[in-house]
């Protein structure tokens, strides 16, 4: 399999895309003024114990007080089982001051996660301070390499510590497993010397840069290359081989990418990324995946969409279902979905068939290093998955939510916002002095609001005691509108008419009259023009005399001898006005 890493630079971000047999399957995001807080280590002090929870908040320094659940908390005979476990406030006082490693970024309206088992990574090793074992990783699956590992641990693992082996370290020898830990000592040394030395609460460690952390954590012999388009990064990618892995193979494999076309563009990234923000995402068959996300909870459905296969019904399910086992797993590492997810599979009846769909999904997510399992199918047919969630996903850190829908993917409906807008513009002009006022709002709503002939704005107008002169336009958002301007009814009224009687305008016809179809209807700065008989000319040009003009609309008449059959333009609303004569 070919495997890249690309790590793309600015004073904006730094982005690392993990590419494998030219697919994206993993994206990190770092910016400057966004630091990453998982793994840092800080001298905390309890805020508050609750006994209720079994949990407490440690005041970090951060501007949420960390969560500290009863489990995660660290005593000294913690190998043993501890009588008072369920009990936090026999644990921890408020006021103590304590080390704790985060664990979980902070999300939403939650601080961060923390424990005080504490662990530092190095490139072969991991340092486990006060614990009395030795750990191999799971994704090392040579069992004969997981014994040898693990002996060469209990060789050098020093009392009191205990040590995990790192994947990375598959074939690494004693020496460079034993200059690793040394590091670890020194650095663990220093933590505590730090906790001595500041007042609560400080940052005691703080784990390397996006970059780095990639070369230290996840560059192993199996990856064919390792690009960087940014000379300061490749430096620093160098500097950290030569620190954590003294291997000339591995840095030979490293490289300063020089091309003129952006290295995201080159291998497809960009392109890539767009999709994994989309709530669809088509499959090579013609099948098609949809993710709906709630705050703990991801259902995926699978649609055959397109394809309709070639033999029977069975064979075209199995195959989509095949596809969409393989392309999920992807899904999830890239767009970095954690908690329940809910996979709706196309229903199959061959019990075979089942096996495979699930097989074929247990298989797709070894290559995930995030701790996920699959729990298998309900009984309505369902798979079940769940993901630690460490960090934000992919769309929380590349979007936000739609300040106007607030995340609920609806708008009001035109006729439901213009009774509100309708409602909020007479209780804000009652306390307005002015003669007159010009307001903009979307289109439709103006129409509405204008109503019938002008009908329900007279009776607005009587009411109030005021001129007013609406304006549509399409860029507004439907549920908005804003007063661009109050005074005398001479300066609103000059304002608000952009034609006058006589004039010749070059007019786009966007459509036929609702009501009178035979007649066209054309914009000028939102303000409608009623063009005579021109019902049939949308999409056209069309050379007209205004011949009235009211506060609403105005009307004019073709210049028959002038008309010019165009396409509709991109401008769609705006009309040219035409020289005299």
């Amino acid at each position: 399999m070919d495997k890249k890493i690309l790590v793309n630079s600015d004073n904006r971000a730094t982005r690392v895309a993990i590419l494998e047999s030219g697919k994206l399957v993993e994206l990190y995001i770092e910016r400057p003024l966004e630091h990453r807080i998982v793994g840092n280590l800080y001298k905390g002090v309890v805020a508050n114990v609750l006994p209720g929870m079994q949990a407490a908040f440690v005041d970090i320094g951060l501007e949420k007080n960390a969560f500290l659940y009863v489990d995660d908390v660290y005593t000294e005979d913690d190998e043993k089982p501890h009588p008072a476990r369920t009990n936090i406030d026999k644990l921890l006082k408020v006021g103590e001051e304590i080390i704790v490693q985060v664990v979980k970024e902070p999300f939403g309206t939650k601080g961060a996660r923390v424990t005080g088992q504490v662990t530092i990574p190095g490139r072969y090793l991991v340092l486990v301070p006060g614990a009395d074992y030795i750990g191999v990783s799971r994704r090392i699956e040579s069992q004969v390499e997981k014994e040898r590992l693990k002996r060469r641990a209990a060789k050098i693992r020093p009392p009191e510590m205990g040590l995990i082996v790192r994947t990375v370290a598959e074939g690494a020898k004693e020496k460079a497993l034993a200059q690793d830990l040394q590091f670890l000592m020194q650095l663990w040394r220093l933590v505590l010397n730090r906790f001595q030395q500041k007042t609560a609460p400080a940052l005691l460690y703080q784990d390397l840069a996006l970059t780095c952390r990639i070369a230290r954590d996840l560059f192993v012999e199996d990856f064919n290359s390792f690009l960087v388009d940014n000379e300061h990064e490749y430096e620093k990618v160098c500097e950290i081989l030569d620190c954590f892995s003294p291997q000339p193979r591995l840095k030979r494999k490293v490289s300063l990418y020089r091309e003129e076309k952006p290295i995201f563009e080159r291998y497809g990234v960009e392109k890539e990324l767009e999709k994994a923000l989309q709530r669809q995402v088509w499959l090579r068959s013609g099948g098609y995946l949809v993710f709906d996300e709630a705050e703990a909870l991801t259902v995926i459905d699978v649609n055959t969409g397109r394809y309709i296969g070639r033999r029977n019904l069975a064979d075209t399910i199995l195959k989509t279902n095949l596809e969409a086992a393989e392309e999920i797993a992807r899904q999830i590492r890239l767009r970095d979905i954690g908690g329940i997810i809910i996979i709706d599979f196309i229903d199959m009846t061959v019990e075979n068939h089942r096996r495979k769909v699930l097989g074929k999904l247990k298989e797709a997510i070894k290559a995930d290093r995030t701790k996920t399992y699959v729990l298998g199918l309900t009984s309505l047919g369902l798979v079940e998955m769940t993901r630690k969630k460490v960090r934000q996903d992919l769309a929380e850190v590349l979007q936000q939510h739609c300040p106007y829908c607030g995340g609920s993917g609806r708008v009001f409906t035109a006729l439901a916002a213009s009774t509100r807008i309708e409602r909020e513009l007479k209780k804000t002009l009652q306390k307005t002095p002015r003669e007159a006022v010009l307001v903009e709002m979307h289109h439709e709503v103006a129409s509405i609001i204008i109503g019938a002939g002008g009908g329900n704005l007279k009776k607005m107008e009587a009411e109030l005691g005021k001129h007013i002169f609406i304006r549509g336009a399409e860029e507004m958002h439907i549920e908005h509108y804003r007063i661009v301007a109050a005074g005398s009814l001479k300066e609103i009224e000059k304002l608000a008419l952009p034609v006058s009687m006589g004039e010749v305008l070059e007019l786009l016809i966007e459509e036929p009259h609702s009501s009178s179809p035979e007649n066209g209807i054309a914009r000028l700065h939102g303000y409608v023009i009623n063009v005579t008989g021109a019902g049939e000319a949308a999409g056209q040009l069309v050379r007209a005399e205004v011949t009235e003009v009211s506060r609403t609309f105005a009307r004019a008449t073709p210049i028959a001898a002038a008309r010019k059959k165009k396409k509709r333009r991109p401008w769609g609303g705006l009309a040219r006005r035409a020289k005299q004569g």
